[in-house]
């Protein structure tokens, strides 16, 4: 087996994954894999007892708007792509088939007004580019339609913008079936917040205020596809984590060394 012109990821310290071009052919027994980093240093990459390392995707499939459409799928794959599409395109949102993979931007984007509700309003998943707006549309469609529950799964770390998802889905479902509330079920349902995290929430490594809950909301819907009500069905609260709360650490001192001579 030979492998030549082709572009592998390897591990690296500092930016996780980095591109490099296999320079010599690689033969079935060879030890080292000859590449070249994008810097111009040439490197022997050791592949025995080691796994060859994961190909990168041509650079014509480099920013796919669906993680399925990509040639090899794996995580070096995969953060490449989401980092050219937030980093260099400014797009938050990405699918994986029926997944929507969304990057936090911690900071308000003008892509979420009654225009762009109503622009993905009646379109199929996969007809506009990728939004939280079109996941929303999918799961009411479906609902209308087949007059069967539907259920929208937020997930992800703390700090990844669950909260914020959720509220952007229900706002979508508030405008799309012209509730006549006057006050917006998500605001109803999000004004329970303060006293969900206050028993809830504790400091974590990555998160001074994270929650360490789970919630099911359930959101009703009358003959007319029309917002009649929401309620929290289910509370699952992280009892192992949010026990007691952590007395303060004193900075350590070092003790005094003893005198020498």
């Amino acid at each position: 087996m030979s492998i030549c012109e082709l572009q592998v990821w390897i591990p690296d310290n500092e930016e996780v994954w980095q591109s490099a071009e296999i320079t010599k052919n690689y033969r079935t027994g060879d030890r080292v894999l000859h590449l070249l980093l994008e810097d111009g240093t040439e490197l022997n990459y050791p592949v025995d007892p080691a796994p060859l390392p994961p190909l990168r995707n041509p650079d014509i499939l480099v920013g796919e708007n669906d993680l399925t459409a990509l040639s090899y799928l794996h995580e070096p794959a995969v953060l490449h792509n989401l980092k050219v599409r937030f980093v260099e395109s400014k797009l938050i949102y990405t699918y994986s088939g029926i997944i929507l993979v969304a990057m936090n931007p911690y900071k308000q984007l003008p892509i979420y007004g009654d225009a762009i509700i109503h622009a993905y309003s009646g379109q199929n998943m996969g007809d506009m580019d990728p939004h939280i707006f079109a996941v929303a549309e999918e799961a009411y469609k479906q609902m209308a339609r087949n007059n069967r529950n539907q259920s929208v799964i937020v997930s992800g770390e703390s700090g990844a913008g669950k909260t914020v998802s959720a509220r952007y889905a229900m706002r979508y479902f508030a405008t799309v079936s012209k509730s006549n509330s006057n006050v917006h079920v998500e605001d109803k349902v999000l004004a329970s917040n303060p006293i969900t995290e206050a028993v809830g929430n504790a400091k974590t490594t990555r998160n001074d205020n994270s929650s360490r809950f789970g919630k099911y909301t359930e959101i009703s819907f009358d003959q007319r596809h029309q917002i009649t009500g929401a309620n929290m069905r289910t509370y699952l609260l992280e009892k192992s984590r949010v026990v007691f709360q952590v007395s303060e650490i004193k900075q350590w001192e070092p003790l005094p060394t003893a005198p020498t001579g």
